[in-house]
C-alpha cells in the first residue's frame, strides 16, 4: 500500500509516484532509510519516531524563516539523496513542493501528516496569508495544525505508519516509538490542562495578532473572536485598526495572544487603547533542529496560555 500522498501532488505525478514506492521497500537493504522533512516540529516528530533507525534530513537548514524562504541550488540537490518528505501538505511548507518538482527525484514520494487530522477553517490573516491550503472539499483551511498537542499526535501516528510501508523492517519500532512519543505529549497536555482545574476565566475572550493558533488555544476552550492583521506580517492599516480596537472592547475581550519577539508599535495602541493583557508564543518554526524542540516549545506554549487563564480570572 502507498504512502499517504499530498493532495495536489497526486494529481500531477499519478501512477508515475505510485510505481516509484514499489522501488523503496528498505526491509532487505543495509542503509538506512532517509527522509526529508520541512519545517521544525516534524523534525522533532520524525526523530522521535526512527531514532537511530533512520537519518532525518531538514530540506532547509536553521535559519532560514520558512514564510519566505525561495527554495536553493544547493537544497534542491539535497533531495536526490532522499527516499521520502514528510510534508504538512496543507499550504505551511508548499515550497517543498517545488522543490521535489525541480529535483532529479520529481516522484519521490511523500507522506501527508495532516491526512488524518480535523482541519479548522481559516480565519483572519491565517486566511489571507497566502500560507494556507485546501481541504478535499476545497476550503481554505488553517495550516498550523502543529501548534497543537492532540493534532501533532495525530500526525505522529500517520507517519510512523506510512514510514512502516516503506521501512518494514522497522515498522514495530517505529509504532511503539511513536505510541511512547504521543503519550509524552499528552503527559504535556494533561499536566497543563491540571493547572486549571479551579482557575477561573476559562470561558474568557482572545484575540491573536494572527490566525496561528486556533489549534492550540481551542485545546483550552478558547476560540479566537479577533484577529489583527489582515495577512501575517502584514499590518493592519488605521481604519483596520480601529475596526479591531472596536470590535474588541464589544467582544469584552482580555486576552491578545502574539508572536515570541513580535516588534509591533499597533500592538502597544491596542493595548493602551482596550486595556488586554499581552502573551507571547512561540511559532515552532525557528532555530536549531532537535528533536526535543517541539515538545520543549509546545510546553512553553501551554504554560503561557495557562497563565492567561489564570491571570485574566484575578
Amino acid at each position: 500500500m502507498s504512502p499517504i500522498f499530498s493532495r495536489r501532488r497526486l494529481l500531477q505525478t499519478g501512477l508515475a509516484a505510485t510505481a516509484a514506492l514499489t522501488l523503496f521497500p528498505l526491509a532487505a537493504q543495509a542503509r538506512r532509510l532517509r527522509i526529508g522533512i520541512t519545517l521544525h516540529p516534524y523534525y522533532s516528530y520524525v526523530t522521535n519516531i526512527v531514532g537511530d533507525l533512520a537519518e532525518v534530513v531538514p530540506l532547509i537548514p536553521a535559519g532560514f524563516n520558512p514564510h519566505a524562504y525561495e527554495p536553493r541550488a544547493e537544497d534542491i540537490k539535497r533531495i536526490g539523496g532522499l527516499d521520502v518528505v514528510v510534508l504538512n501538505g496543507i499550504g505551511h511548507d508548499d515550497f517543498a513542493e517545488r522543490m521535489i518538482a525541480a529535483s532529479s527525484k520529481p516522484t519521490l514520494p511523500v507522506i501527508e501528516a495532516n491526512a488524518q487530522v480535523p482541519l479548522l477553517a481559516a480565519v483572519g490573516s491565517a486566511a489571507n496569508a497566502g500560507r494556507s491550503g485546501k481541504d478535499s472539499s476545497g476550503q481554505v483551511v488553517n495550516p498550523h495544525t502543529f501548534l497543537s498537542v492532540a493534532a501533532s499526535i495525530a500526525q505522529v501516528n500517520t507517519i510512523a505508519r506510512e514510514l512502516g510501508k516503506l521501512d518494514a523492517a522497522n515498522a514495530q519500532a517505529y509504532r511503539t516509538n511513536a505510541r511512547a512519543y504521543g503519550q509524552k505529549l499528552r503527559k504535556l497536555r494533561a499536566d497543563a490542562l491540571a493547572g486549571l482545574a479551579e482557575a477561573p476565566g476559562r470561558s474568557l475572550r482572545v484575540a491573536t495578532i494572527h490566525g496561528a493558533y486556533d489549534y492550540l488555544l481551542r485545546e483550552f476552550g478558547l476560540e479566537v473572536t479577533a484577529v489583527v492583521e489582515p495577512a501575517h506580517g502584514i499590518e493592519p492599516s488605521p481604519a483596520q485598526l480601529k475596526a479591531t480596537i472596536d470590535q474588541m472592547r464589544n467582544l469584552d475581550v482580555k486576552v491578545i495572544f502574539s508572536e515570541m519577539d513580535f516588534p509591533s508599535a499597533y500592538v502597544d495602541t491596542i493595548r493602551r487603547e482596550t486595556g488586554v493583557r499581552l502573551y507571547a508564543l512561540t511559532h515552532i518554526s525557528y532555530g536549531d533542529y532537535t528533536p526535543q524542540k517541539f515538545e520543549q516549545d509546545t510546553a512553553k506554549n501551554l504554560a503561557t496560555v495557562v497563565r492567561a487563564i489564570r491571570e485574566a480570572g484575578q
